[in-house]
């Protein structure tokens, strides 16, 4: 499954799904150079997991989800 879909499908309102999508975009625009073309497809599902995981319902704040989702993928390599 790609990541987009991932978040794409998940079980959120549209106007919390802008947010979440908006804050994977933006979170993997700033660690996309970490990673090696190889690395890259697994790196976007843990990213996307990550979105996800810190979101709720009520998710409207891309930069306090965007630095949830980075923490995150800091804590497990």
């Amino acid at each position: 499954m790609m990541a987009r879909d991932l978040i794409d499908g998940a079980s959120f309102g549209p106007d919390a799904l802008r947010v979440i999508g908006r804050a994977f975009d933006e979170a993997w625009v700033s660690i996309a150079g970490n990673f090696s073309r190889e690395q890259v497809a697994g790196a976007r599902l843990r990213l996307a997991n990550a979105v996800l995981s810190a979101a709720n319902e009520q998710s409207r704040d891309v930069e306090a989800l965007k630095r949830r989702a980075l923490e995150a993928m800091r804590a497990r390599p």
